[in-house]
């Protein structure tokens, strides 16, 4: 985003950079490079209405990779008043389904085992690249929710798309990230409840825990509607692992505003999460209708107040795992020891345990070390706020493993 929104200041003061393209300007690198040869400076920031690069299919350069990530839309509508992303990704569109199947399935023919569907709004997908997908039917919110936009109707939605790239590979783990909280309708949860190979993972951001911080955010939704929505995820995928996105000191926060995110972090109790400060950002409503009135020091307090409750309770959440099976996708080696492994969950913690024989479920009698790209399960000995630890039982599938876990 940072072409964008810099586009000025990065080829006027820097005086380092040759080409400048936005993220809707790839296809125009080979104009870009003939003028940048030539001597010139060159630059192409146009967003575009319709540009998702459908016909673009990425390359995998690593043979070692168990994982890839999938754009299916790019863009948000939602404007949050704190938020850039809508002015240097321009308009939500989203790429035609058969073209993100396209994809998926030359990622499993490759043998990578998970795929994460990317999108700057990933649940408010909407494919209505042909005709007939372009009825009348509206958008289904979750409930207590609203939009900041006229409510869309017609197209393919994002538990039609969920559906089908599950379909591809049941062998070939599921997850999609960022979503925002007002597009969780029954049927996309209960869709995750129903695949095997559908994350138990939801990315949840709340940004806030104060109904009056959460409008000044213009986010659409109370504290009361989003606690709501966390009972009722929770009562519909059993087991659930949740990860949550919050903004200490937000344009006029008070005191009490931080008291009840604090309140929200400890009634919750997240698995994962990403805090920050605020950093007020031009272009954005904040940036034109409110007042950056939160003093630093007190910014990074609230912060570090946030990062320690959280860490308290996802430790918490964390060691409810202790003693149970889990299913885990191997990655490679541990970074902080070579007789260790290294893998994911579920709910996408990572998992530590040594590197040891074992028996192949599929192949009784078989020993065999864990390589990447393989399930094994693990029974879990010990949990932090974001690393589990336990040792290795057996290599299994993914199908397979649901009679363990």
């Amino acid at each position: 985003c940072m072409a964008e929104r810099l586009k000025e200041e990065i080829l006027n003061r820097e005086k380092m950079v040759d080409i400048l393209a936005g993220p809707d300007a790839y296809r125009d690198l080979p104009r870009l490079l003939a003028v940048a040869e030539s001597g010139q400076q060159a630059a192409n920031v146009l967003l575009s209405l319709d540009e998702t690069y459908a016909d673009v299919m990425p390359v995998q350069t690593s043979a070692s990779a168990t994982s890839a990530f999938v754009s299916i839309m790019r863009g948000c509508d939602n404007m949050c008043s704190y938020c850039i992303v809508p002015f240097t990704r321009g308009r939500e569109r989203s790429r035609p389904i058969a073209s993100i199947l396209e994809e998926v399935k030359k990622l499993s023919e490759q043998g990578l085992k998970e795929v994460t569907l990317l999108g700057q709004n990933v649940n408010s997908f909407r494919d209505n690249s042909e005709v007939q997908f372009n009825n009348a039917v509206p958008t289904n919110l979750s409930r207590g929710f609203t939009t900041n936009y006229k409510t869309k109707q017609g197209g393919l939605r994002f538990a039609h798309l969920l559906d089908q790239v599950s379909r591809v590979d049941p062998e070939m783990r599921i997850r999609f990230t960022s979503p925002h909280p007002k597009d969780f309708p029954d049927e996309v949860l209960q869709l995750i409840h129903e695949r095997d190979n559908i994350c138990k993972q939801i990315h949840l951001p709340a940004q806030s825990g104060s109904s009056r911080v959460l409008e000044a955010m213009r986010r659409g939704y109370s504290r009361e509607a989003y606690v709501e929505l966390v009972h009722h995820i929770r009562e519909s995928i059993p087991g659930v692992s949740l990860s949550s996105d919050f903004i200490a000191g937000f344009c006029g926060e008070t005191e009490e505003d931080h008291v009840q995110t604090v309140s929200l972090l400890r009634e919750v109790q997240y698995n994962m999460g990403f805090l920050f400060a605020y950093s007020m950002r031009q272009k954005t409503r904040a940036y034109h209708r409110l007042k950056d009135d939160v003093p630093e020091e007190v910014k990074l307090r609230r912060l570090e107040e946030l990062i320690t409750i959280f860490r308290e309770e996802a430790t918490k959440a964390n060691q409810t795992s202790v003693g149970c099976t889990q299913l885990v996708l191997v990655e490679g080696l541990s970074k902080r020891s070579a007789t260790d492994l290294c893998g994911r969950n579920d709910g996408n913690l990572k998992v530590i345990f040594p590197d040891a024989e074992m028996e192949d479920v599929n192949n009784p009698g078989l020993r065999v070390r864990a390589q990447p790209g393989d399930y094994v399960l693990v029974k879990i000995t010990s949990a932090s706020s974001q690393t589990l630890r336990g040792h290795v039982l057996c290599r299994t599938t993914l199908r397979d493993s649901s009679a363990y876990c």
